[in-house]
């Protein structure tokens, strides 16, 4: 039996959830769909434009995937840097099954006969993703046995199959498994006395065939427990103190398969991994206590329908049918890999202590140092601050907050939290400012992908101390990055802002692009503590000074900042636009930006992952290119530049041009008015990314993506590592001391 994932039992808390009012305060009401669309396109799928003028989202994302893919086969990168581009190659596969695939598979069972912007049914979406995923995991596994696999031997890192040890070190393992593994595992028979046992998502099994004495086959699955080490290191010999070898579980487990089976007769074993949907649905609006509502959710989570069946690419037909109609999927569900099946443990190897075999050291620059003589506070009257990580180090927002923790002039502490990690130097801060007294209060978005249970956590502890909690808006996820401190001084209350376009998290601040503005200009901070209201209590507030808010009015403000560009390009004027983000779908949004082009706007888009626009097409979007870096770093800022006839505006965000962003989210776009900070960004986010020609990728008018070669006489131009040289070579502070008074 397929139990669906869709749909939760459980509520709400009345005090912590409330209906939102989008501004204008009309309640949000109905129940959510239980069969979702899976595309992103805004507002309404409907659009007056030709669909050959869209790129298919989901198909868009696999190019994304195979971009990756592109850079664990690059040479130019230290081989266990290759390593981990195809770990997250393959667990972007599975998070692409889970969701993406999922939510397209709930249709064509619904029977919904819907076609996407592009012009496709869910059906021909389903069969022009699984041509283009069949190719895919080919190509990852040429790359892993005929390039990774020998580079990484001949490197001192070895992963063997069981044959290839000699008795001792078998004997060695044997021991391992006895003492170990055996007693972990649970054999699973199917039978007519026995039910075909449950497979959970991702979990790897080998499906196995014993013999009875009689002659009788039978047919069991044994687990490989994700509570074990993957890769199993085998125990050194005399070597020379580099090398390490491992052999994988599955092989270990295979090879000892009479032990679980005494009396029978081990005939053949074959490993294989199952995906399920996890695209869970919490029916907020019939919710009374939110928590336990999402935990039954992640529960059910566990047993959402197959999407995905990977299998030993030498498992026989009469097995595979076993699966197939077991597991209740087609055979073109079904796909055949060489072992290992899930890529993503290759991961692991990143902890093998070969420096020389990954990127060199990179220290973030102390922009505010911890012996720094002001507080954070002075240091912000004197001008707007802003980071840019992984660059700039993220110490100063936990600076930030501690100051205002050990400050006891402060008198509230608000932030939204939205991947928080496993270990945040900013929750013990929160709990430390109840205990003393202060008036702190934490917007945690329970709903974020994945880390729904670890947010649970962290809230539940929050809660405890005394903070206060709020889990946000009913049928919003709250997606901005926020922080506001209020400190009483000689001459009133002042506030104190940090606005970012990435998550509160120390450990993604080391690996993913994103920007934070320190600031306590009034006009910011009003506009700051009418977002918090908004957020916890009842405010209809529809217009703010300077921040841009989703879902108030952050779409038609955008298209009102377009719309001036393509009335400068109309009057003959220069006109520019250059946006930065993670995805492009939003179908008003390609539209007016298709308008902007035919009106001569110059439109420069540097989209990381999917884009559903077509650039190039004549008489469309001659004017718009894209491009997409993928390297070291995950570019992951929200970035827009307006040329404006000379009076440029740029603004940073949490928001991508997509449809869950601008109405289904709670986010904020800022702008950065000090020209000292504009032109700094638009160099490091937007110039620099537009000149590379290492990591950059242009979008083709066919959707494909093809490698932006330097062209004759110029230098090769990687803008990480060339933004990351000259931190080094000149490391900038980010106090303005020199150009006090620039800000208009």
């Amino acid at each position: 039996m397929t139990i669906k994932t869709d749909k939760s039992g459980g509520s709400t808390r009345s005090e912590q959830r409330r209906e939102p009012t989008n501004g204008k305060g009309a309640p949000r009401t109905g129940k959510t769909r239980r069969t979702r669309k899976p595309a992103d396109q805004g507002l309404s799928s409907t659009t007056s434009l030709d669909p050959s003028l869209y790129i298919n989202r989901e198909l868009s994302w696999l190019e994304f995937n195979h971009r990756v893919l592109e850079e664990g086969q690059d040479e130019r990168h230290p081989l266990l840097e290759r390593v981990k581009f195809l770990s997250i190659v393959s667990s972007n596969l599975d998070e692409f099954f889970m969701i993406r695939v999922a939510a397209i598979k709930e249709q064509i069972l619904a029977d919904v006969l819907e076609y996407s912007p592009d012009g496709r049914t869910p059906v021909q979406q389903i069969k022009k993703i699984h041509a283009r995923v069949t190719q895919m995991v080919k190509q990852m596994s040429d790359c892993f046995w005929n390039d990774l696999h020998p580079k990484l031997a001949a490197s001192g890192i070895h992963l063997l199959k069981m044959t290839q040890l000699n008795s001792q070190e078998q004997q060695a393992l044997a021991a391992y498994f006895s003492n170990e593994i055996f007693p972990v595992l649970t054999p699973l028979a199917f039978d007519p006395g026995h039910p075909f046992p449950y497979i959970s998502n991702l979990s790897l099994s080998l499906a196995v065939v014993v013999t009875t004495p009689k002659g009788e086959e039978r047919f069991a699955r044994v687990k490989v427990p994700d509570v074990l080490p993957r890769l199993v290191q085998i125990p050194p010999e005399n070597g020379d103190g580099v090398s390490v070898r491992f052999v994988w579980l599955e092989d270990l487990i295979a090879a000892h398969l009479h032990m679980l089976f005494p009396g029978m007769a081990v005939k053949e074993s074959y490993a294989f991994r199952v995906t399920r949907n996890a695209d869970i649905e919490i029916e907020e609006d019939e919710a009374e206590d939110l928590i336990r509502s999402i935990a039954e959710s992640l529960r059910l989570r566990r047993f959402g329908s197959v999407v995905r069946v990977g299998v030993q690419n030498t498992m026989p037909a009469r097995i595979r049918d076993i699966l197939v109609e077991n597991l209740a999927v087609t055979q073109d569900d079904v796909y055949a890999l060489t072992p290992p099946l899930g890529l993503s443990h290759l991961m692991a190897l990143l902890k093998v202590s070969r420096p020389e075999l990954k990127d060199a050291p990179f220290a973030p620059a102390q922009i505010i140092p911890e012996d720094e003589t002001e507080d954070m506070f002075s240091l912000m009257k004197r001008g707007d601050i802003v980071l840019h990580h992984p660059y700039d180090s993220f110490s100063p927002v936990v600076q930030f907050i501690r100051a205002a923790v050990a400050d006891p002039n402060v008198l509230a502490i608000k932030q939204t939290l939205y991947r928080i990690g496993k270990e945040s130097p900013l929750v013990p801060l929160f709990i430390q400012a109840a205990e003393e007294g202060k008036q702190v209060a934490v917007l945690v978005e329970l709903k974020a992908r994945f880390d729904e249970e670890k947010n649970i956590e962290w809230a539940k502890k929050l809660e405890h101390a005394g903070v206060h909690v709020v889990y946000g808006l009913v049928g919003l996820k709250t997606h901005a990055k926020i922080a506001l401190v209020v400190r009483k001084e000689q001459d009133g209350l002042q506030r104190y802002v940090h606005l970012g376009t990435g998550n509160y998290n120390p450990v993604t601040a080391r690996i993913y692009t994103d920007f934070g503005l320190f600031t306590c200009r009034e006009d910011v901070t009003n506009d700051a503590t009418e977002v918090f209201n908004y957020l916890t209590g009842y405010s209809k507030r529809d217009t703010y000074s300077k921040l841009i808010v989703a879902p108030v009015k952050m779409r038609k403000k955008i298209k009102t900042l377009i719309s001036r560009e393509i009335g400068h390009a109309q009057a003959g004027k220069p006109a520019e636009l250059v946006f930065k983000m993670n995805a492009l779908t939003d179908l008003q949004m390609i539209e007016i930006l298709y308008e902007a082009s035919r009106a001569g706007v110059k439109v420069n888009l540097i989209v990381r992952g999917v884009c559903s626009l077509r650039p190039g097409v004549k008489g469309v979007s001659d004017n718009i290119s894209v491009r997409s870096i993928v390297g070291r770093f995950l570019e992951h800022s929200r970035v827009f530049y307006f040329a404006n006839d000379g009076k440029p505006e740029l603004y940073l965000g949490s928001a991508d041009l997509m449809g869950r962003n601008l109405d289904r989210r709670v986010e904020l776009i800022f702008p950065i008015e000090d020209t000292h900070w504009q032109e700094i960004i638009k160099q490091e986010a937007l110039d620099i990314l537009l000149r590379d020609n290492v990591r950059a990728r242009a979008l083709m008018p066919d959707g494909t993506y093809v490698r932006v070669q330097p062209a004759e006489g110029d230098e090769m131009m990687d803008a990480q590592s060339y933004t990351i040289e000259s931190r080094l070579q000149q490391p900038r502070r980010s106090i303005p001391r020199d150009i006090v008074g620039k800000t208009p």
